[in-house]
């Protein structure tokens, strides 16, 4: 496993596996490749080179049009429950370039998405708009700078070509870095293959995922509770940032935790727990305040797969781990709305408390987003007049529970800074500088809102400008996977 020029130390591990789980394929080639959007930190985070990447060569790499020395390219295969029915799905527009091994002895795999088509596109074209992608980009770099376990995104690339989809817009490749594109819809997929399938594939995972499990009285229990414990911190994480992920069938639940899939997602302008962003979620299935629910459905779909596999009573083992990822969820939503008041020292009245507020904020109308940003920076304090008598009663009661703290207030406001972004990407900042750059050409809008996304706890003039809501924007905005 020697690094190539570009950096890349490539050991594709998962071709281990039984062939029925991937195809072996190469990119269907592009016309005329161009690196238009480059991530620089992750490049370097990740040991690679540069300035080679960015070179024409490149640019042919990271479209598809050439694969790397001695490297085999491959779609994977999986299922999923797409808003509750199972269908068989797989990498319909994505390829596997390699898994890279980085300096830290990490591995990390390299995916292009919208590299042409597989034999998983159910008659699809295989490629992706330009609009899109620069989207994932944009929201996934946004999710890391927030501490959200996340995909991230490499790279850009224009295709000289058209896509067709509600309207003509210019054709692109995302280069797609995640610790696994291993998915719930992965384990299902395999179920229906035979149990030897699976058993390969969860000796694999275990291996790549958790180590820690080898060994253990029952490997695969230990498995299962550490995936239900990634996916409840995840979803806890979600919800205290007013996140929605618009699109949480099985086949977008990694294995590895991390968020995947940036098409229907948007964040909460008004909190609303009823918010649906998805133009396809007609029935609000995966609504804001159903993520948690989801979450659990969701794992109990996976569990299904590994009950072959328990030392004893699968359903027993099985049903706890639903249990646990309950105790979790719960315990670890809780910490992160504390922490976004300040509060250092958990009471049994906190969850009262921080219930409350989210059902005025509910009832009265206001941003999410906003109403913290302000208990961040005391601004309710120095108003004359406050968003209602409610209102002003419950800050009271806040400001007699932060008086309890043993930490004063200047470490209470320092908590609340790491926890109140001063800016996320709000749905209208979103439109505007993707309309810009796709319908205008001016990428500018765009990167000076990549900039500030990137450390969205720093509290810049800028970033406290940007992030403010537009109350005229509206509430029956959205939006589409762009398929």
């Amino acid at each position: 496993m020697n690094k190539n020029k570009f950096g890349f130390k490539i050991d594709n591990s998962y071709l281990n596996l039984p062939p029925v789980l991937y195809t072996v394929q190469t990119a269907v080639p592009v016309k005329d490749p161009e690196i238009i959007l480059f991530n620089v930190d992750l490049a370097l985070e990740m040991g690679l080179d540069v300035d080679q990447l960015l070179s024409s060569e490149g640019a042919h790499i990271l479209s598809g049009n050439r694969t790397l020395p001695e490297v085999s390219s491959f779609a994977q295969a999986y299922s999923g429950h797409q808003f509750g029915y199972f269908n068989h799905l797989g990498d319909g527009r994505a390829l596997m370039i390699g898994e890279h091994v980085k300096p830290d002895g990490s591995r990390v795999d390299i995916q292009l998405k919208g590299s042409g088509p597989t034999p998983y596109s159910r008659r699809g074209d295989g490629r992706a708009g330009l609009s899109p992608m620069l989207r994932e980009f944009l929201i996934s770099e946004a999710m890391a700078g927030l501490g959200v376990p996340t995909t991230r995104s490499l790279a850009v690339v224009s295709t000289g070509e058209y896509v067709y989809r509600e309207l003509v817009q210019e054709g692109a490749i995302l280069t797609r870095i995640a610790s696994s594109h291993i998915r719930v819809g992965t384990f299902q997929y395999a179920a229906t293959r035979g149990e030897d399938i699976v058993d390969a594939l969860l000796q694999y995972t275990i291996n790549r995922h958790d180590p820690a499990c080898e060994g253990a009285s029952d490997e695969t229990k230990c498995f299962l509770y550490a995936v239900a414990t990634r996916q409840a911190k995840l979803i806890a994480k979600w919800q205290s940032l007013g996140f929605v992920h618009g699109v949480m069938n099985t086949d977008n639940v990694s294995i590895a935790g991390e968020t995947i899939d940036y098409g229907p997602c948007a964040f909460l302008d008004t909190y609303d727990p009823e918010a649906v962003f998805s133009a396809i979620d007609t029935s609000g299935r995966y609504r804001y305040k159903h993520q948690p629910l989801i979450g659990r459905w969701n794992l109990a779909r996976f569990a299904e797969t590994l009950l072959p596999f328990f030392k004893t009573d699968g359903t027993r083992i099985a049903n706890a781990a639903l249990e646990h990822f309950d105790k979790i969820y719960e315990a670890e939503w809780l910490l992160n709305m504390q922490h976004k008041l300040g509060l250092f020292d958990p009471q049994v009245d906190d969850l009262t408390l921080i219930n409350d507020l989210l059902d005025l904020m509910a009832k009265e109308g206001l941003d999410f987003h906003d109403t913290f940003l302000k208990l961040t920076l005391d601004v309710y304090e120095s108003e004359s007049s406050w968003p209602s008598e409610t209102f002003y009663a419950w800050h009271q009661r806040w400001t007699l529970r932060r008086s309890e703290e043993a930490a004063d207030l200047e470490a209470q406001k320092k908590l609340m800074q790491s926890h109140n972004p001063a800016i996320i990407p709000r749905n209208h900042n979103v439109e505007r500088v993707l309309n810009a750059w796709v319908l205008h050409g001016d990428a500018k809008p765009f990167k000076a809102l990549l900039a500030l996304l990137k450390e969205p706890y720093s509290y810049t003039q800028d970033q406290l400008a940007n992030g403010a809501p537009q109350p005229d924007w509206p509430k029956t905005f959205r939006t589409t996977c762009g398929t």
